[in-house]
């Protein structure tokens, strides 16, 4: 059978429930905000790149459900946005919708999608098509690029089982991915959340708690139209540590570390970057440039004898044990870039670093093109 049509009649598996949309639990005062200069002409990966991570979780107990987590999350998710209210924000254009792109934390809210599917967690992880289907449990739309203040920048779907386990899909824009990946925020989410269930007793009914609140005769399956988000690049994430070459431009030293991540990542992925490719670069809080590079452009950093470079994949950075209940770690964990036709890199500079120079780096490559 084609993959399209085992993709297909899988989707048709998969039905959404509900749609909600979550706000910090405190106004955001003052607001934040970060400039998104654009340098030169980048396409639409600026609106439509997302970074993907799907964890799939067995029941914590007889009475547990995906419902009765989606339900906690609604509270969860907001307090935890209100330490890191950008992920509510929207990406808008300033001066009246003619100036500079922006992100700016205006407490626009995340989506909330709760979904079920008509076959258990164990069918569903034995498949032999399952990466290529687990898009269906991570729901992203790309922002919509002549009006982007009214599209999310993130995204959590739970998904229930037939069987009781479910699965947490959460999708952001690329625009946001460090703080997912590097700033803790998934496990300081985690953590808020079981703190609430110690509060209120170990799986006490939510307030929403959708199986109450929900009409039969209602689903919003026909409003929301997905963007199809293809598995089809290997990323990896670098922390240099100690000087590359810290003369000259702040710009120029994100590019030499990126030049140095991309050699590597294109050895440890066997895989070749596009000649062409997106650089992202975050230089603080408040500002984040995005420029299109040519590989061959790129000049080879010389490395000092302090330098180090550690490599790693999406899915090392903590999620594996990411439990929103005590003792219900994840079964399976799924990460990926979606959305993006060729290859990128994100630099950050490392909160945590010492000098000016500690960067993380996150390089995805397209796959298919070997090194």
């Amino acid at each position: 059978m084609a993959m399209a049509q085992v993709a297909c009649e899988f989707a048709r598996k998969v039905q959404i429930e509900s749609v909600q949309t979550v706000a910090p639990s405190s106004v955001t005062d003052p607001r934040e905000i970060c400039l998104v200069s654009v340098k030169d002409h980048v396409g639409s990966i600026i609106f439509r790149g997302c970074l993907n991570i799907v964890l799939y979780y067995n029941k914590a107990g007889e009475e547990d459900s995906g419902w009765l987590v989606a339900g906690w999350i609604k509270e969860s998710l907001g307090r935890a946005m209100s330490d890191q209210p950008m992920l509510s924000g929207r990406l808008w254009r300033g001066e009246d919708g003619n100036g500079e792109l922006e992100m700016v934390s205006n407490d626009s809210g995340a989506r909330l999608v709760e979904a079920k599917i008509t076959m258990t967690l164990r069918e569903f992880l034995g498949l032999e098509e399952r990466e290529k289907l687990e898009a269906e449990l991570v729901l992203w739309k790309d922002i919509d690029e002549k009006n982007p203040q009214f599209s999310p920048l993130l995204y959590v779907q739970v998904t229930n089982f037939q069987c009781g386990g479910y699965s947490i899909g959460i999708s952001s824009s690329l625009l946001l991915a460090d703080l997912l990946i590097m700033d803790n925020f998934l496990m300081r989410w985690a953590s808020i959340q079981k703190n609430l269930l110690s509060i209120n007793g170990a799986l006490k009914m939510p307030m929403f708690y959708l199986p109450n609140l929900k009409s039969p005769s209602l689903s919003p399956n026909s409003t929301i139209i997905p963007t199809p988000s293809e598995r089809s690049r290997q990323t990896k994430i670098f922390k240099i540590s100690g000087d590359t070459e810290t003369e000259g431009a702040k710009s120029e030293l994100f590019k030499r570390a990126a030049s140095l991540c991309i050699e590597k990542a294109e050895r440890e992925l066997g895989s070749e970057m596009s000649a062409g490719f997106s650089l992202f670069v975050k230089e603080s809080s408040n500002v984040m440039r995005v420029q299109s590079c040519k590989k061959n452009d790129l000049v080879k950093p010389h490395l000092n004898p302090s330098t180090q470079v550690n490599s790693s994949s999406l899915d090392d950075s903590g999620i594996r044990e990411l439990a929103f209940h005590d003792g219900n770690e994840p079964v399976h964990v799924s990460c990926w870039i979606g959305s993006v036709a060729d290859g990128f890199v994100v630099a950050i500079p490392s909160p945590n670093g010492n000098t000016s120079s500690d960067i993380n780096v996150i390089v995805t490559i397209p796959e298919g093109k070997e090194f």
